[in-house]
């Protein structure tokens, strides 16, 4: 198995090692356009490796990407200060769809999973640029805020991570929607588990969640461990063809009645991509913002067209 990264920046790089520490696959190929930065990064990764499982991690052009099982693209147009991950659509754009072309030029027959922001018009951007089956074309989309909503909610509630359930829909950014509604601990909702639900404010939660990205940026310049790790995992369910039900960013086609764009829903991922996009029974309310998740990402989707 190979994976292709496109981009040796921070997510690239943190995505690509902790790919070689789970070891998923034998073959990695680092894709920059400093070629300097990604032999760089591919060679201090190779001396980590060395204390690690075997794989063989390089610095390498479209060339190898064509051959690889998924190819990654971390590349795009960085958020600074106050800028929106909507505000770089453009910059980003041009950027994944250069990646796009050189892979389809190079014959690549596998799927590609887009990480660069803002990340739901950029894997459409993908999709379109491809000519692929929208399967084959996925976002990390709302995966990692799903984490977060989960983090939050197990330190609010006293459990592990692990056992709380719950998703964030809609797109990955400011219209993000903090399903509540999709909340289970053990198969209980967030009423039955505990007596007190009353006291979670589920608007400071979500707006907790919607933030943390923004607070990380703000702090240290940039994200990457968690971006990084909702990478691997992606990558986790279609090589080992899990069939596992993951928020990530796929193309609707009459979901909630939202048609020819890419959003977060739970989807099924196998070795093919997504194989079933899920709708979940949310509350009327939820719907509504979904709904107006949508419409932003739509707006947003024909001002970069017509740009």
């Amino acid at each position: 198995m190979r994976v292709a990264i496109f981009g040796a920046g921070h997510v690239g790089a943190t995505a690509t090692y902790a790919l070689m520490l789970r070891a998923l696959v034998r073959e990695i190929v680092l894709i920059d356009s400093n070629m300097a930065l990604a032999r760089a990064e591919a060679a201090d990764l190779s001396d980590a490796n060395a204390l690690a499982r075997p794989a063989m991690i390089w610095a390498g052009d479209y060339a190898d990407a064509a051959l690889a099982d998924i190819a990654v693209i971390t590349a795009g147009a960085a958020t600074h200060g106050d800028e929106t991950r909507l505000s770089v659509a453009a910059r980003s754009a041009a950027i994944v769809r250069a990646c796009v072309d050189g892979l389809v030029g190079a014959g690549f027959a596998g799927i590609i999973l887009v990480a660069a922001n803002p990340v739901d018009l950029m894997t459409l951007a993908a999709f379109r640029q491809s000519g692929f089956a929208a399967g084959r074309v996925i976002g990390t989309g709302t995966l990692l805020d799903s984490s977060r909503l989960r983090q939050v909610l197990s330190q609010r509630l006293l459990v592990a991570p692990t056992a709380v359930q719950g998703a964030v829909l809609g797109e990955h950014g400011d219209s993000e929607v903090a399903a509540f509604s999709t909340v289970r601990i053990g198969g209980m909702t967030l009423d039955e588990f505990t007596a007190d639900a009353a006291a979670l404010d589920e608007s400071e939660i979500a707006d907790a969640v919607r933030q943390a990205g923004y607070a990380i940026i703000g702090g240290k310049g940039y994200t990457s461990f968690g971006i990084a790790t909702a990478i691997v995992r992606i990558c986790e369910a279609i090589i080992r063809d899990e069939h596992a039900v993951l928020p990530v960013s796929a193309r609707l086609d009459g979901q909630f009645g939202i048609h020819d764009l890419y959003l977060s829903l739970p989807c099924v991922l196998g070795r093919g991509g997504v194989e079933r996009i899920l709708t979940p029974d949310i509350s009327p309310a939820e719907l509504a913002l979904l709904l107006r998740s949508a419409d932003v990402l739509r707006a947003a989707g024909n001002a970069l067209e017509g740009g």
